[in-house]
């Protein structure tokens, strides 16, 4: 019998959120599923980031009327 994967609560729990399984399944998933779904879902493309003026290096400052 396979014994539970060793990896933390807090990487467990962000894996089952985006792999969407139960986090009782994620841990004793056998190794190369596991690897398996982490190669699918890096190959998937990621959403598209919405940039914000911030980080686009733009001012949201309006300029000032004299």
């Amino acid at each position: 019998m396979s014994r539970p994967l060793q990896i933390s609560a807090e990487t467990a729990i962000k894996l089952s959120e985006q792999l969407k399984v139960p986090v009782e399944h994620l841990m004793h998933m056998p190794r190369h599923i596991l690897l398996q779904k982490m190669a699918e879902l890096a190959n998937t493309p990621a959403p598209a980031q919405t940039e914000t003026p911030s980080q686009s290096g733009q001012s949201t400052e309006e300029p000032k009327a004299e």
